[in-house]
């Protein structure tokens, strides 16, 4: 009687176990799952392609990676002439009207610096590094600044890079994000009629990008402006502003 009893209760709860996983799976979150999974397959089945639109654009501002690196006998001489040499760049900079909040320090470093003789290391004293990131909205003004922070800062003076950008680059978005659509429909297109199935309308769309294109000249310019030197100049030329699109199709 025992024994029966036993293995009625053992199918009750059978019977209540798969009740209970039927129930998951018609509401909660496996029916959730069962959606996704849905639009995942619709997808794997679809059109993927990629679109890119970009277009070529007049820079507006200048960016300046500039600064000092002193080296003397001491960290406190180092700092000294490294902090003099950047104050100096600072007064160029206010000079030409340029906003605290277009610099930006970048880095600062004090090191050792060191000798090698024969298996002998010999410390020759210690250098002192402090850049800045400037941005120049008057393009005209660029190359006289980097004369005259040269100038300024003498042979501590370092010019690391100069490049150029467009302050709203957000401006030219809505056009090249068409342009990227169009261009991922004729990919789709094409792909469609080379294999022979007929092209549905997008079922997801993502953007990436809407990056500009920074030009950057290493090492632009080094050392002490001499009053006989020639002055910079400095050719903006064009830069490009671009996004990409993935979409994927649905097909027939």
């Amino acid at each position: 009687m025992k024994k029966r009893l036993v293995a009625v209760v053992f199918l009750a709860l059978m019977v209540v176990s798969v009740g209970a996983v039927g129930c998951t799976d018609y509401f909660g979150d496996s029916s959730e799952s069962l959606i996704n999974s849905s639009i995942v397959s619709q997808q794997n089945v679809g059109i993927w392609v990629t679109g890119t639109g970009k277009i070529s654009v007049a820079p507006d501002v200048a960016v300046l990676n500039m600064g000092v690196q002193a080296q003397k006998d001491t960290v406190a001489e180092a700092q000294q002439a490294a902090t003099t040499a950047m104050d100096a760049i600072m007064a160029v900079l206010d000079d030409y009207s340029i906003d605290e909040a277009d610099i930006q320090t970048q880095q600062i470093s004090i090191q050792p610096v060191y000798r090698w003789n024969e298996d002998e290391q010999i410390l020759l004293g210690y250098s002192v590094t402090n850049s800045v990131s400037v941005k120049v909205r008057k393009l005209d003004d660029t190359g006289a600044i980097i004369d005259e922070a040269a100038a300024a800062a003498g042979d501590y003076i370092r010019i690391n890079s100069i490049g150029f950008t467009v302050d709203e680059p957000e401006t030219y978005l809505e056009d090249i994000r068409k342009e990227a659509m169009e261009d991922a429909e004729e990919k789709a297109r094409q792909l469609a009629e080379l294999g022979d199935v007929k092209l549905g309308a997008p079922i997801s769309i993502v953007e990436s990008g809407g990056n500009t294109a920074l030009i950057v000249y290493r090492d632009y310019a080094e050392g002490a402006a001499t009053p006989d030197a020639v002055k910079t100049v400095v050719s903006p030329g064009e830069i490009e502003v671009d996004l990409t699109v993935q979409v994927v199709y649905s097909i027939g």
